[in-house]
């Protein structure tokens, strides 16, 4: 199995990450998102706390179970009013040879996603808070999206370029009205042509990363995720509507 992690709780700082009891992420902060790492089979226990306050005040408490050679995108998500939890989303790495694809998360816990478009063509409609959108397979190529939201009337620009055999992944993360403010967060992963179903071969996400078998041996590498290659996009909204 592979897994990566996204830190999208708004009320909770940089933060530290147990597994199975195992210190595995330190100093995780808002926003980003670690390589995709391998994870034994089967059921774990994840605990997120705030940082330097241990397991026991962790602020998510949640069991978490992963299918071999399944592919996974694990997001710390919630508010101090709605509560904390994980909201595991499968993956899908698996890409047509020479196209790309990209996929959209909305992990903002106030801004509804009304439509993505480039080019005056809709490539993602209607999305609400923790949805995820199906794989949008495009042409290699640099482009230049609009992203409107139920909470302003100007569309936020982005920009990206789409690599052949790539998955592009769009986070939008942060809150219209609230701390963090809302931003989009890209990151891009090698696909894997012609592997079937949702499974991924272990160098398909990061042909780079070194990949090992339990995960808490991973510290090293994941201690290191100022360095992984996100795009952050910061907007202040500029106009809102009620």
């Amino acid at each position: 199995s592979f897994v990566r992690i996204i830190h999208d709780s708004p009320d909770v700082g940089s933060a530290d990450v147990f597994v199975d009891g195992q210190h595995l992420l330190s100093n995780f902060q808002f926003g980003k998102v670690t390589p995709y790492v391998t994870l034994a089979p089967g059921p774990h226990h994840v605990q997120v706390a705030l940082i330097g306050r241990g397991p026991d005040a962790a602020a998510i408490n949640q069991n978490i179970t992963v299918v071999s050679g399944e592919v996974y995108t694990v997001a710390a998500l919630g508010t101090k009013s709605e509560g904390f939890k994980l909201q595991v989303y499968n993956d899908n790495n698996q890409v047509a040879t020479g196209m790309a694809k990209m996929r959209v998360y909305n992990l903002s816990p106030d801004t509804g996603l009304k439509s993505i478009t480039t080019n005056n063509n809709q490539v993602c409609g209607v999305m609400a808070y923790q949805d995820v959108s199906n794989y949008i397979p495009l042409q290699s190529g640099n482009y230049s999206f609009n992203i409107s939201t139920a909470q302003s009337s100007a569309s936020i620009p982005f920009s990206a370029t789409l690599d052949q055999n790539t998955i592009t992944s769009l986070f939008a993360v942060g809150e219209s009205h609230g701390t963090p403010k809302l931003q989009f967060i890209s990151t891009k992963v090698s696909g894997v042509p012609g592997m079937p179903g949702t499974g991924s071969d272990p160098n398909a996400p990061d042909p780079e990363a070194p990949q090992w078998s339990s995960l808490w041996l991973v510290v090293a590498l994941v201690l290191s995720l100022v360095a992984t290659s996100g795009i952050v996009i910061n907007r202040r909204m500029m106009a809102r509507k009620a």
